[in-house]
């Protein structure tokens, strides 16, 4: 494999990924910037190989050790162009992990992208074209949310809508700090923090269990 590509990754040479997943990166990387050349599946401002994998690939590879490998599922909420969820998807492959990867995005072109690039790319994905606030009794393993609404939001997301899950995972940007605390005023929460491969100011939160606070307290 070219140097230059191993070294396009080398941020994540202490996590579990192959050589074989950065070839199908590539190939990810290359189906994103000819795509969006017709409709926006990333902003124009990260259009370019070294901002997608720099602030996308690099940015929702490096949670794969907080993704729980038991589960017979894990899921990406409001998927976008696939970052985590084809990420993760990509990186179990290469694993031999046959879990399943739940995409769900509620804009019809994305969805259909996310089909292409997971039938192109042979990945053990579901696309739904849902609003997943729409949809009750969800069960999983892990559950992902990545650029997809704040951070209170979500947690009534979970709580209300998932009757079963193990983990849920946050990617908290420059603000996130604050927007925690805030959280925690509400919500009784059993977490680990991890900080960002990408941004010293960005942090991951791998929450294991929410629970609402009584208010009268």
């Amino acid at each position: 494999m070219d140097q230059e590509i191993l070294n396009s990754y080398s941020k994540l040479k202490d996590l579990k990924v192959s050589r074989e997943t950065f070839l199908d990166f590539e190939n990810y990387i290359s189906m994103i910037l000819e795509k969006n050349k017709k409709i926006n599946i990333i902003s124009q401002n990260t259009a370019s190989k070294k901002a997608i994998i720099d602030r996308h690939i690099i940015d929702s590879a490096q949670i794969i050790d907080f993704v729980d490998f038991n589960s017979n599922t894990t899921t990406d909420l409001g998927s976008g162009g696939g970052m985590p969820g084809i990420i993760v998807a990509i990186i179990l492959k290469n694993m031999k992990n046959n879990m399943n990867v739940n995409l769900y995005e509620k804009s019809y072109h994305k969805s259909h992208f996310l089909k292409e690039v997971s039938k192109k790319l042979n990945l053990n994905t579901k696309v739904f074209q849902k609003n997943i606030f729409e949809i009750k009794n969800l069960e999983t393993g892990t559950i992902m949310s990545r650029a997809f609404k704040p951070m209170p939001i979500v947690l009534d997301l979970v709580y209300e809508n998932f009757s079963k899950y193990k983990n849920l995972i946050f990617f908290m940007g420059k603000k996130g700090k604050k927007i925690f605390e805030n959280s925690k005023n509400n919500w009784k929460l059993e977490y680990e923090e991890k900080k960002s491969l990408t941004n010293e100011e960005s942090f991951l939160l791998n929450i294991k269990n929410i629970k609402k606070k009584d208010k009268k307290n």
